[in-house]
């Protein structure tokens, strides 16, 4: 049941024509008010939904989040912010709630105005079909690129009470966080202090949507939100401690499975990698490593092609901008060492071809430089990615 899984959440997904036959509008609403937390793109050309619903999250109170795919509603000015708006305002009226109690998403085509009118007649269709059962169909609405859903649902305790983390995501391209990526909604039946639903809701996506990245390119739309209804009964968690450590680690995980599956469904992906970094200065330096390896083209080509050609990720280590003595650099691929102190050592090429295949593949940099280290989910560039995106808005 995904978002609906934990106590106090009823969801939905509808057709309302944005997107030609399909499911292109979700609901998610609760019971009662909420505390929330939600995380937004850096990216400077920022969506209207991303505006409206940071303003909407500074109250730490949510009762409704209302998304849309087909139209991201991104770089449509004055008139966007006020659709987006419109949007908030109608869920609200329907939920019976202030406006500032709506989180607005959207997802689809930039700078193309939303269909208001479709949007309109899918809030209103979509009310009478909430229901604890109605997670799927809105996992479905929000897809865009995606060839399939993305939900989760992890279990916890809080003094002997089981809780839940409900979530579900969506991307497949324009994917490179740079705070969460792509659409990411989490719920919980867990009573958590907003300060603390906020600080969890960082570190989680910190150890798993900020680390993955399919093209290298920041979302103008992304979020991440999450919502805790206390509907679990445990006692409230409000402070450090056994309980909110529980609470952490089950969003971390929630956050995490959902980011492998965007990056395992990334828009014509056929194989992904763990790119580690060991050895590095700081973690930022590992974290800026690992990512120019996993975004290079050159690394993401040859793993489509399955091709061990380590020369580029040493290239790549090269170019990322980390002051670092070169000649003391080793690379892994999988448990094939296959260059020391920045050269070429002896080895296997079936050996090193066979560890390409491997699901992840995953490709080992080790630094000496110091005792910090980083790591990164990325994919191969395809055919697929290519035709996928030369025709995206026909």
């Amino acid at each position: 049941m995904s978002v609906t899984a934990p106590l106090g959440f009823r969801a939905a997904g509808v057709a309302s024509g944005i997107k030609r036959d399909r499911l292109d509008l979700a609901l998610v609403v609760a019971d009662g008010p909420c505390a929330s937390a939600g995380v937004f793109t850096a990216n400077l050309a920022q969506a209207a939904p991303v505006v409206v619903s940071r303003e909407h999250l500074a109250g730490a109170r949510t009762r409704a989040i209302v998304a849309n795919a087909g139209c991201a509603n991104a770089a449509t000015g004055d008139a966007g912010l006020a659709d987006a708006r419109e949007m908030a305002a109608l869920t609200a009226r329907a939920a019976a709630c202030p406006v500032e109690e709506v989180v607005v998403a959207s997802t689809g085509v930039i700078g193309v105005r939303l269909p208001m009118n479709k949007v309109r007649a899918g809030i209103a269709s979509a009310f009478p079909r909430l229901s604890r059962g109605g997670g799927p169909d809105a996992a479905r609405a929000i897809m865009t690129t995606d060839t399939k859903p993305k939900e989760v649902v992890v279990s916890f305790t809080v003094s002997g009470v089981t809780g839940r983390v409900g979530g579900m995501a969506k991307g497949a391209g324009m994917i490179a966080p740079n705070m969460a990526t792509m659409l990411a909604f989490f719920t919980t039946d867990a009573a958590v202090e907003p300060t603390l639903l906020r600080r969890a809701l960082g570190e989680a996506v910190g150890e798993s949507l900020n680390r993955i990245t399919v093209d290298g390119d920041t979302s103008t739309n992304d979020c991440a939100v999450v919502l805790a209804s206390g509907a679990s009964g445990a006692p409230a968690i409000t402070r450090d401690g056994v309980d909110y450590g529980a609470f952490r680690a089950a969003l971390t995980e929630a956050a995490r499975q959902l980011a492998h599956m965007l990056v395992r469904d990334g828009e014509g992906v056929t194989r992904i990698a763990e790119v580690r970094v060991e050895g590095a200065r700081t973690t930022a330096e590992a974290d800026r490593i690992a990512r120019t390896v996993a975004e290079s083209p050159l690394v993401k080509t040859a793993l489509h092609g399955g091709d061990p050609n380590w020369g580029r990720v040493l290239a790549a280590v090269g170019r990322a901008g980390v002051p670092l003595d070169i000649s003391r650099v080793s690379l892994w691929i999988g448990d094939v060492h296959v260059a020391e102190g920045g050269a070429a050592r002896e080895y296997v090429e079936k050996t090193a071809a066979a560890a390409m295949q491997e699901e992840p593949v995953r490709l080992r940099i080790r630094l000496a430089e110091g005792d910090a280290g980083g790591w990164i989910w990325t994919s191969d560039f395809s055919h697929g990615y290519v035709d996928i995106n030369a025709h995206y808005r026909s």
